[in-house]
């Protein structure tokens, strides 16, 4: 079954009844029966769910002659990363503590994508509570890369860009805290996105580190990535830090400026992924935007800000995972999380916290005016985003600092709470995906999006499929 790139597409299709939702859910299973022993995308496949949902759709579509309009996202068929919240089904983040974990109730996420249309066929891996960059963290093993199965997908998001990437699911829903979206579509050859801090709600998502959390999602389009968005986003009366931000679409004819940050083409940047990430930025230039450079001065800083914020909000996170109520009891802890739990434990103790903690917040500000600066004289900054091609599954496991660093381009967007766009950029020589990433101000999503469609409109990546 040949199914199209877009949401549009496959909507017309039904309404046309080249094929029903059924017929979707069919083929997608009978990818995920074919691919997922190998490529260990998902940890749970709900089939019957997923019929029971797509035959209800067909009768919406048969009955309904206004079902597109009032369903946005009507019939696709989408994966979601198992650490959001599904009623009744099981949501383990990855971890042997939640193995037989499953919710009484949807994140709000959730339950507007299934409002919108949205058929859930599983649950994706990831690494475990979203501890890791590489996919390799998961309890239940390591995620592999499609394009070459030897080659790590990137993380922690990894099933949800797998399964798109693979033709597994049509869109997939991850989180991103400190690039576990974007990099994995970097990995991968997909569309990653990740919104502004405070603007897609956050209930009903196990929490890896509350200030910096983000929930995003994977497509093949960029145009896709915005009806995701706009269905997504949004208060919802249970996220406090959410607001409701009313957005205008950007014209076409507008007149952009991208910044090339010179501290992210520096000593340490794989000289081919600098070659297609400045041949990406060449598109722009060739569409008559402008390119222009410009510094964040203090982005030498950020990783180790990063690395000192995160794991203490993700041992405060942890800490109700006690066995008690729900779970399994706190030995099933894999050792990335523990070693997460003892550090952010360590900056927060008595005698450490001004030293370590508080001194990183300051540092944090510093990292946000930088980006302030920066967007008062461009509309976006265009970047790298991995210094290094993806590398083999157990090259980095045994030096955790060596894949903390895989975050370094990344994590300074979370520290800002900025919204990001990953594209792809091309293959290395050794076939393996190269991406790169667009950054925006706060609330700048619209700028993003119409920057990306640009791109696409001379770029041929989408058609690009694993072999």
């Amino acid at each position: 079954m040949n199914i199209p790139l877009s949401i549009s597409e496959v909507q017309n299709d039904l309404v046309q009844k080249k094929y029903s939702c059924v017929n979707l859910v069919e083929h997608y299973l009978s990818e995920i029966n074919t691919q997922n022993k190998t490529l260990n995308a998902f940890l749970t496949v709900t089939d019957e769910y997923a019929y029971t949902k797509a035959k209800e759709l067909d009768r919406v579509i048969t009955d309904n002659p206004h079902a597109i309009k009032e369903f946005p996202l009507l019939g696709m068929v989408v994966s979601i990363k198992d650490i959001y919240l599904t009623k009744g089904i099981r949501t383990t983040a990855a971890s042997k503590v939640l193995e037989s974990f499953v919710p009484q109730y949807s994140s709000t996420v959730v339950e507007r994508l299934e409002s919108a249309g949205a058929i859930i066929i599983g649950k994706t891996n990831c690494d475990a509570w979203a501890h890791g960059a590489s996919g390799e963290n998961s309890d239940f093993g390591a995620t592999k890369n499609p394009w070459n199965t030897e080659f790590v997908p990137g993380g922690s998001s990894s099933g949800s860009a797998v399964s798109v990437a693979s033709g597994l699911s049509f869109a997939s829903m991850g989180t991103d805290t400190g690039g576990s979206i974007r990099l994995p579509a970097s990995f991968t050859n997909v569309v990653g996105f990740k919104p502004t801090y405070g603007v897609v709600p956050r209930y009903g998502v196990i929490s890896m580190a509350s200030s910096l959390d983000s929930m995003g999602h994977f497509t093949k389009t960029v145009e896709d990535s915005e009806k995701i968005f706009a269905v997504t986003r949004g208060v919802d009366g249970r996220d406090s830090t959410v607001v409701n931000h009313s957005y205008k679409a950007v014209s076409p004819t507008q007149k952009f400026r991208i910044g090339m940050p010179k501290e992210y083409f520096a000593k340490g940047l794989s000289p081919e992924i600098e070659q297609k990430v400045r041949a990406a930025a060449q598109e722009f230039e060739k569409m008559g935007i402008e390119l222009v450079e410009v510094s964040l001065p203090h982005t030498k800083y950020a990783i180790s800000v990063y690395y000192i914020v995160q794991p203490a909000e993700v041992s405060s996170n942890l800490g109700r995972f006690d066995g008690i109520r729900f779970g399994n009891n706190r030995d099933s802890f894999g050792e990335e999380a523990k070693r997460r739990i003892m550090l952010g434990t360590y900056v927060l103790s008595s005698g450490y916290y001004d030293a370590y903690y508080g001194k990183a917040m300051k540092v944090r500000s510093l990292v946000i005016k930088d980006f302030d600066d920066a967007f008062s004289s461009v509309d976006a900054i265009l970047a790298p985003v991995s210094p290094s091609l993806p590398f083999k599954i157990g090259e980095k496991s045994d030096d955790p600092l060596q894949m903390y660093l895989a975050d370094i381009y990344t994590v300074a967007a979370n520290l800002a709470g900025i919204p990001g766009l990953a594209l792809p950029a091309g293959f290395s020589e050794s076939g393996l995906p190269i991406g790169f990433q667009l950054l925006g101000k706060r609330f700048s999503e619209p700028t993003l999006f119409e920057l990306g469609k640009k791109y696409q409109a001379v770029t041929d990546w989408h058609t690009k499929k694993p072999s």
